[in-house]
């Protein structure tokens, strides 16, 4: 069956990125549909357990994944209202003002389109909005901005036990910036510190698309349509005109929606495959792809964990899961491991949440492990464990890329295939980071250390926002190349990754677009 609808505007996602800007749109008036390929979600079907965080990130379509860094797309997506700022850890640094000038700094990398004076006052409006607990003061390395609306969150024993080993090393910690609510805020109640923020927080006190844009949007009459996969968006003239829509449990029910304006905030893997899978005699190559730039730059956080095990009992199941301190010591200085081979900035994150249930895991970072030995260190570990994880800068490479996949998804639309290798630079300053963190572990008088291998954190790129669109996709307001009414939201417009976690920026980003697109009209 074939159905004819009409919106001011499309969103596809319900996302961080979607949410928002669905909520400026509506708020200006602006008739908005909000499109969701996966289930509906609300505060009362949270559950605080590893099993229900499994279920927010691993549905949707697979995507095939090669080279020796993946993205891990079913790990660090999201599927279904509030797509992944569901199960998202709420650590909201911003990024600093050398992450936008790297490749005119450093050689290295790309260049942001704009700057960060640019964007402060987005970091300043969207945190006033969501809410973050900090210390701006504390943090010497945070580039100019208003204070944190809310006190920092607390430091419990694993936060003050690995602390100590970075006052002993004569580096500085400071509260970490969370969009978690230290107190009650604009209606939201203040967080119990049980860290199950992967879980999606049913009490409302992590900041998501549930307990923030998605209310906000609805009550101004936007439209949310769950189960709503959109197979290919069409293009006429230099213009978005419709999005082709197929229900998720249906997919004999086939609608086409019309709209003055399209926004593409499907996270960055989709983003690209659905650009990709749009092609049309138009636009042979796919949507904003006349240059080959659609899936290029893809990017992923290496992730650089760091375990211990302490004579003291650190109350491990305590505090977020993002952690409780923060450490940027060498961020600025992206050369600071140049003799090693390394390029980029990075930061910890001290102090997570650890369950010995959670799907983090315990256990699984000690694959040595078995029997009655992993029986004993599972029981010193429910007491004694502490751990920190580097957020590892992911230089942008031409070479990785989302690209359409020869296999199809059940409407009949090409999966994608991801491919990602890390930069020998990328690996070298992984190497550095661990060895450093391990000297903080044993300056704090952890009686075991030992640490994890590079895993995939966050995912970026594929749709750079750039000012040449043989070199980008987009322009810094996330307008596609030589479609000006299709916009594009979300981390996959980062040229380049730096080394703090995306969210943040990616809503300061989205605040931007959506005043260029209110004041246009």
């Amino acid at each position: 069956m074939k159905l004819e609808e009409r919106a001011d505007v499309i969103v596809v996602g319900s996302g961080a990125t979607g949410s928002h800007m669905a909520a400026r749109l509506a708020e200006a008036g602006k008739e908005v549909l909000i499109l969701e390929a996966g289930p509906e979600r609300n505060l009362s079907s949270l559950v605080s357990s590893p099993i229900w965080s499994r279920r927010l990130k691993w549905s949707g379509p697979p995507v095939e994944e090669s080279g020796d860094h993946p993205v891990g797309q079913v790990f660090n997506s999201g599927y279904g209202v509030g797509g992944s700022a569901m199960h998202h850890f709420a650590v909201w640094p911003r990024f600093h003002e050398n992450d936008f000038t790297v490749h005119s700094d450093e050689g290295l990398g790309l260049d942001w389109p704009i700057s960060y004076d640019d964007l402060r006052p987005w970091y300043d409006k969207v945190q006033a909005e969501c809410g973050i607990s900090g210390d701006a003061r504390g943090e010497v390395w945070r580039p100019a901005g208003d204070d944190y609306p809310m006190a920092p969150v607390p430091v419990f024993a694993q936060g003050a036990a690995i602390a100590e080993g970075f006052h002993q090393l004569d580096m500085q910690t400071s509260a970490l910036p969370l969009a978690v609510t230290s107190s009650p805020y604009k209606g939201r109640t203040a967080c119990i510190w049980d860290g199950w923020c992967d879980a999606g927080c049913p009490i409302g006190a992590l900041a998501n698309p549930l307990t923030i844009h998605l209310p906000i949007a609805i009550a101004a009459g936007a439209s949310l349509r769950a189960n709503a996969t959109v197979r290919r968006m069409l293009v006429k003239n230099g213009r978005a005109t419709a999005v082709e829509v197929v229900d998720t449990n249906d997919p004999s029910m086939v609608r086409t929606v019309h709209a003055d304006v399209v926004v593409l905030a499907a996270f960055t893997v989709q983003n690209a495959r659905i650009l990709l899978a749009s092609a049309s005699d138009e636009h042979p190559y796919g949507l904003g792809n006349r240059h080959d730039q659609v899936g290029r730059y893809l990017m992923t956080h290496v992730a650089a964990p760091v375990f211990g095990l302490f004579e003291q009992k650190t109350t491990p199941h305590l505090g977020a899961t993002g952690g409780q301190l923060l450490n940027q010591q060498h961020y600025d200085d992206k050369q600071a491991f140049r003799d090693q081979g390394a390029f980029g900035s990075y930061q910890w994150m001290i102090a997570q949440a650890m369950k010995p249930t959670d799907l983090l895991g315990i256990a699984p970072s000690r694959a040595d492990l078995f029997g009655q030995a992993l029986e004993e260190f599972m029981q010193r570990s429910a007491k004694h464990f502490g751990m920190m994880a580097g957020v590892i800068e992911d230089l942008p490479l031409v070479e990785n890329r989302v690209m359409l996949s020869e296999l199809k998804d059940q409407f009949g639309m090409p999966l994608a295939h991801c491919a990602h290798s890390a930069s020998a630079e990328t690996r070298a300053l992984f190497d550095a980071a661990i060895n450093e963190g391990r000297r903080v572990f044993e300056a704090a008088g952890a009686v075991e250390v030992w640490s994890g291998g590079p895993g995939p954190m966050h995912i970026m790129g594929g749709t750079i926002m750039g000012d040449n669109e043989k070199t980008s996709v987009t322009n810094s307001f996330g307008q596609v190349h030589g479609i000006p009414n299709l916009v594009i939201c979300g981390p996959s417009l980062f040229p380049t990754s730096g080394g703090v976690n995306p969210t943040f920026t990616a809503h300061a980003l989205t605040a931007r677009s959506a005043d260029k697109l209110l004041n246009a009209n």
